[in-house]
């Protein structure tokens, strides 16, 4: 073994064989590194277990980044860059090159928008191996353009500055546009949420456009109307586009006038939960309704209230649906159960009097894997849903 910090493990705490997550409950003897370190973990008996980055200020204080005796030096991560760019090989326009705990490398997500790659550094372990990191990305993909894009309150969380911003030389524009199958969108590089797509959505808004033609849609929680122009380059018929977030307005109407379908778009700016109980009462109905909530549960203890928010939105959509009229509906919130959020919809489609079958059950991105024993790498669950 190398000559690394040992990080021991409680009799019983054996998880982190499987799962790469350590808290200090698992935890017997706190190693002596500085925040960020390398650990070797063992199990209570002196195994080796595997290594890993190590920060006593977190209930999650290691992330196990390999289960075989081996260095945590730039050629593990130039290794694991290069597997993970491999993997997304033939997939083009805007991409997830890199998805933290499924590619091997937890705590750092990689999005590339077509000259620049944004990199995302979620641990203080490995916001100290930015570098390390950045060289590793560019010996895969080329000398890209690289833009930080730290998330505060993960960086509050870690005990380090979130970093905004490019990295080093050479800088890459403000904003580029990028395609997505046949729609075009423009990314503002470091402004709104995520990376500056929700690219977890990417094969989901070209699977519900193949259901567009000829329907009025309506778009939920639009951000920057993916859904909706997606739906209209299919040819649908118009589109609404309900949206609270400014930045993601003005988004909206960009990437809409991009796709030439602005004169058949309508952007409000609404609540989403306002806006629905407003076009009931209006008794308005569509041919193709999506919602796509931000997550309504980031904790465990907001499981309920987020359930009840679910029910909400899903039984006023089932009221605006046409005779035949389609569904796609998300929830991105990790502690809601696929089953749970089946549940929920099942019962607001009962309270609504709406008779919906199941066309199909939606996830991720392809580009978004998910690890089985690491249920943590699997969060977006989706129905397609057709009223009968």
């Amino acid at each position: 073994m190398t000559s690394d910090a040992v990080l021991r493990l409680r009799r019983g705490h054996d998880r982190a064989r499987v799962h790469p997550w350590i808290f200090k409950g698992d935890v017997a003897d706190v190693p002596r590194t500085e925040p960020g370190g390398a650990v070797t973990v063992i199990d209570s008996i002196g195994r080796f277990v595997g290594r890993g980055l190590f920060n006593p200020r977190p209930g999650l204080c290691c992330r196990i980044v390999t289960w075989e005796d081996e260095p945590l030096d730039d050629a593990l991560w130039r290794a694991r860059m290069a597997r993970a760019v491999e993997r997304r090989a033939g997939r083009t326009g805007a991409t997830r090159l890199v998805w933290s705990e499924a590619d091997g490398l937890p705590g750092v997500v990689v999005d590339r928008y077509g000259p620049v790659a944004v990199l995302q550094c979620l641990t203080l372990g490995m916001a100290r191996r930015r570098a390390a990191l950045v060289r590793a990305l560019r010996d895969a993909i080329g000398d890209v353009a690289v833009l930080a894009a730290d998330e505060p309150a993960a960086a509050a969380l870690e005990g380090f500055t979130a970093l905004a911003g490019w990295v080093d030389e050479p800088r890459g524009p403000d904003s580029v546009v990028v395609d997505e199958g046949p729609a075009r969108f423009l990314v503002r590089l470091g402004v709104g949420h995520k990376t500056g797509l929700y690219l977890d959505q990417t094969d989901n808004r070209l699977r519900v456009a193949g259901l567009a033609a000829g329907r009025t849609v309506l778009d939920a929680f639009a951000y920057t109307a993916g859904f909706a122009c997606q739906a209209l380059v299919a040819g649908a018929a118009r589109a609404v586009c309900i949206e609270s977030s400014k930045e993601a307005l003005a988004g909206a109407v960009d990437n809409l006038a991009l796709n030439g379908a602005i004169d058949r778009a309508e952007v409000r700016d609404a609540n989403a939960f306002d806006a629905l109980r407003a076009l009931e009462r209006a008794n308005a109905r569509f041919g193709l309704i999506v919602l796509d909530p931000p997550p309504f549960a980031r904790t465990r203890t907001a499981v309920a209230g987020a359930l009840r928010g679910y029910k909400e939105i899903n039984l006023r959509a089932a009221r605006l649906l046409e005779p035949g009229g389609i569904l796609a509906t998300f929830s991105c919130s990790f502690h809601v159960t696929a089953s749970a959020f089946e549940a929920v919809v099942a019962d607001a489609a009962t309270d609504a009097g709406v008779r919906l079958a199941l066309l199909d059950q939606l996830g991720q991105s392809a580009d978004h894997p998910s690890l089985l024993t690491v249920p943590e790498t699997r969060y977006l669950k989706g129905l397609l849903l057709q009223a009968r």
